[in-house]
């Protein structure tokens, strides 16, 4: 076929563009295909989806630090008077009104009962242990309130882990978290 009947054959000349288009197309997916691919989390950030921690030694006044997901966790297991003091504070005195409870309706209020780990284990309270203003690791058992303080720029947190004072503007998160036992946590 001469060049001249090709371009009168326009059902050829459409399959070609169609041909080549194409094996365009599936040419640059697979070239983009291994940096889409990357960008997943790999195998050891999917393993530590979920963590169970055995706090059968954490005594009360206590608290431990485990890391999940790249975050410290803190697991405390307060005193009956520190649930107390945490009881008393009035929600008007907090900076950060909201629960920030993933475990718990949004909305909720920064209650002592909906920052702790529920009825029956109100001396427990897990959250993440980084600082809302800058993503500091605040100390614990320290601060005005005798919760936590993060040194780096002053934040200071009650026994709840409700921001008090300093420039921190929100309570420190609590990460989906659940007793399986009386003496295991699992979170995540």
């Amino acid at each position: 076929m001469s060049a001249t009947e090709t371009e009168k054959d326009p059902n050829r000349r459409d399959f070609l563009y169609l041909a080549t288009g194409t094996v365009g197309a599936v040419g640059a997916a697979a070239a983009a295909w291994p940096f889409i691919s990357q960008m997943n989390p790999n195998a050891a950030t999917r393993a530590l989806a979920s963590i169970e921690v055995d706090v059968s030694s954490v005594e009360p006044g206590q608290a431990i630090t485990v890391k999940w997901r790249g975050k410290p966790v803190f697991i405390r297991n307060r005193t009956d008077k520190e649930v107390e003091e945490a009881k008393a504070v009035a929600l008007t005195d907090l900076k950060d009104p909201g629960a920030e409870n993933e475990n718990i309706d949004a909305s909720a209020p920064a209650t002592n009962e909906n920052r702790s780990a529920g009825e029956g284990k109100e001396n427990w309270i897990v959250m993440i242990g980084s600082c809302t203003h800058l993503g500091c690791v605040p100390v614990g058992l320290a601060g005005d309130f005798g919760g936590w303080f993060c040194p780096c720029h002053g934040s200071h947190y009650d026994t709840a882990g409700r921001i008090r004072k300093g420039p921190a503007p929100k309570n420190l998160f609590i990460p989906p978290f659940e007793f399986v036992s009386d003496t295991s946590v699992k979170i995540g």
